[in-house]
């Protein structure tokens, strides 16, 4: 069993990732490609994984001897070009250090001898192999992982807003609970990060939660020191995103807010007071008013009043939660 340790601040510095994070995907997904998790259902979706990898993606198998991968590799970029950054920022005894976990006294190839020394070929080595295997393996249906991702953002966005954190934690894991400070995630024996009796305490760093819709185990964890904890979990529909099928259409945004409380998301693009939002919503102005309440609740919207009058706005993670893109 896993257990996070929380202090009154890490309660105050839980947030979800508001993008899902190219490299982290990427890595969840080989991960879950190499380990044979999912069982027979993510079988077809392995074998067209390992066979379409391009030769020069090979070097990423070197950095994961017995499915250990390095803890640098996990970075929460919004763009392949920020993650690439990001990872060559690490500190160089970061670097060294996690080599040296993950081959202990076994051979490492030149390359990587390369990454625990600073060369730059070595490091571009690994950036060509990440680029090669994100194009292959997720750039074909990365817009349906955005579409999950905006659903999972929304669907914890709303639980955090009527029913408060702890509700929003507990509803990851199923079967998981929250008890005097300590949120335990049920043990996945063969999960890296969540082995049984692991305990993790945030001290003051806080926690950032990332769905991922390709790793059906259990949750991955990085615990980097001096840096708040991110716990990556599984989410979604319970099977790999496949190209050319929707996966969020209007229908799921519509199942997680409601249908009048997703149109009148998209409606305050535009400022509307109560009276002319229920108005293009066809309900009652107190039908319209409740709507807009819920949806401020959430940080979807701001009201403003000027006089006798109020008037609804939708915000940047509104226009986000609506599909339109941060207004």
């Amino acid at each position: 069993m896993l257990r996070i340790h929380f202090t009154a601040d890490d309660f105050a510095r839980v947030r979800l990732a508001p993008r899902p994070a190219p490299l982290q995907e990427l890595h969840a997904a080989l991960t879950t490609a190499v380990s044979q998790r999912g069982g027979p259902l993510f079988a077809p979706w392995r074998g067209r994984v390992l066979r379409s990898l391009p030769p020069a993606a090979a070097p990423l198998g070197d950095l994961v001897p017995a499915g250990r991968p390095p803890a640098f590799l996990d970075v929460l970029g919004d763009t392949l070009s920020d993650g690439f950054e990001r990872i060559r920022a690490t500190r160089p005894g970061l670097v060294r250090s996690e080599l040296e976990r993950v081959y202990g006294p076994a051979p490492a190839p030149r390359w990587i001898h390369g990454l625990h020394a600073g060369d730059d070929t070595a490091w571009h080595t690994l950036r060509r192999a990440q680029r090669a295997a994100f194009e292959t393996v997720l750039a074909p249906v990365w817009t349906v992982v955005q579409d999950l991702h905006r659903a999972e953002f929304t669907r914890y966005a709303l639980t955090v807003a009527e029913h408060g954190v702890a509700a929003a934690l507990t509803g990851l894991a199923p079967g998981g609970r929250l008890r005097a400070g300590v949120w335990e995630w049920p043990g996945h024996p063969h999960t890296p990060g969540a082995a049984p009796g692991r305990d993790v305490r945030l001290d003051g760093r806080g926690l950032v939660l990332l769905p991922t819709f390709h790793h059906p185990g259990g949750p991955l964890l990085q615990d980097i020191p001096g840096h708040p904890v991110v716990l990556t979990y599984p989410a979604g529909p319970g099977l790999p995103p496949t190209a050319g099928r929707p996966a969020a259409p209007a229908e799921a945004m519509a199942t997680v807010l409601g249908r009048t409380r997703l149109d009148a998301l998209r409606l305050l693009a535009e400022p509307h007071t109560t009276t002319s939002l229920a108005r293009a919503l066809h309900v009652t102005s107190a039908t319209a008013s409740s709507h807009a309440a819920a949806l401020r609740a959430a940080g979807l919207v701001t009201t403003a009043r000027t006089g006798r009058s109020v008037t609804h706005r939708r915000t940047a993670l509104g226009a986000l939660v609506a599909g339109a893109g941060p207004s």
